[in-house]
């Protein structure tokens, strides 16, 4: 496989929060392959049939661990034995819809999650580098025609997307107080968030999301039941982000107080396009398959148009997507296409990561 990183992740204690989820597996099976030590923490995956469970990379990894980022004392016991260097926060409540459902659970996991995240940071000395991922929904969006940028005002109509916008000023308010770049001599940290577009890939079977929306209405023989046809969003493969954060925390590393801030990952201005669109392109990819507009005027509220200005990641990382909408498409499908007739699905994972890798920025 290519190495982006030239070598820079060979034998660095790397810790992942939420490595059974989606993003979380993707990122831990691409640090793997670049000999990483990586310690994964988590709750149990939300399915048998997730990218985590199928790919078995917790059997590969350097620790497995079951725990809650609600539980602020279990976080600073294992920071403390494993002694990581390198810090990747993924774990979350990650949906809209079911925020509306457990506002309360939403909002202790992301913001208090968080908070604990970067307690148990504050207190491990090993510690250089910290990534925190949290959404493009963080923004307060008045669904403007162009992209927001890093320093545009935080918000969220839903408890999901509020939640997240609470975690970049928390974020931002420990970096200030316990993190300062002005005071990196004392504390040796370098405190990052980044906020990705809507994020797509094999493995994810989530609720509530277009592709494993499509996938279980494929595979069952039912029409894809399309609740938001005409919502645009910033689609992405999740590999563009996950390169982006990996590549922001070599920055960090090597230029401690230049990065420390917040960051847009998102897909080239081809790939916002409405949901009905990409669920086309499924169908497509597939090979059979029927849409069906099941459009609900008292459905919970849900952003209509939402798009991320990637320019500062551009020039100042040299980080560009790779893939366009039908790329990123192609390889999604391919995943879900290939994924039960394999005996060996890390292979398939590490086999998307090099297809990846071969596409030119």
């Amino acid at each position: 496989m290519t190495d982006l990183f030239n070598g820079f992740y060979k034998g660095k204690r790397v810790l992942l929060t939420g490595h059974t989820g989606f993003k979380g597996s993707w990122l831990s099976i691409w640090l793997n392959e670049l000999g990483a030590e990586v310690i994964g923490v988590a709750k149990e995956p939300f399915s048998d049939k997730d990218n985590y469970v199928l790919s078995n990379i917790g059997d590969r990894i350097k620790a497995d661990i079951r725990a809650d980022i609600r539980d602020g004392n279990r976080m600073k016991e294992i920071f403390r034995e494993y002694q990581p260097e390198i810090v990747f926060h993924l774990a979350a409540q990650p949906l809209v819809r079911l925020s509306y459902d457990i506002p309360v659970e939403t909002y202790e996991t992301n913001v208090m999650g968080t908070i604990n995240v970067m307690e148990a940071i504050r207190a491990t000395e090993s510690v250089k580098v910290c990534v925190m991922i949290t959404t493009d929904k963080c923004y307060e969006n008045k669904e403007q025609i162009w992209g927001y940028r890093e320093d545009e005002p935080m918000g969220g109509y839903d408890p999901y997307s509020s939640s997240k916008g609470c975690c970049e000023l928390a974020i931002s308010s420990w970096r200030r107080s316990f993190f300062n770049p002005d005071a990196y001599g004392r504390h040796g940290k370098s405190l990052a968030s980044v906020r990705a577009g809507n994020v797509i890939g094999g493995g994810d079977w989530a609720t509530d999301r277009i592709i494993p929306d499509c996938i279980r209405a494929l595979e069952a023989g039912r029409p894809i039941d399309i609740r938001s046809p005409h919502s645009i969003r910033p689609w992405q493969h999740v590999l563009e982000p996950l390169s982006g954060y990996m590549l922001l925390a070599q920055k960090m590393w090597n230029a401690p107080t230049a990065y420390c801030e917040g960051w847009n990952f998102g897909p080239r201005m081809e790939s916002v396009t409405p949901v009905w669109n990409v669920a086309s392109k499924i169908i497509e990819n597939y090979g059979y398959g029927e849409l069906r507009d099941l459009s609900d005027p008292n459905a919970p509220h849900e952003a209509k148009l939402l798009m991320l200005d990637i320019t500062k990641a551009q020039i100042k990382l040299g980080w560009s997507p790779r893939m366009n909408i039908d790329q990123c498409i192609e390889l999604v499908v391919d995943w879900y296409k290939k994924y039960k007739n394999t005996q060996d699905v890390y292979a398939l994972c590490v086999e998307e990561i090099c297809k990846y890798l071969s596409y030119s920025k």
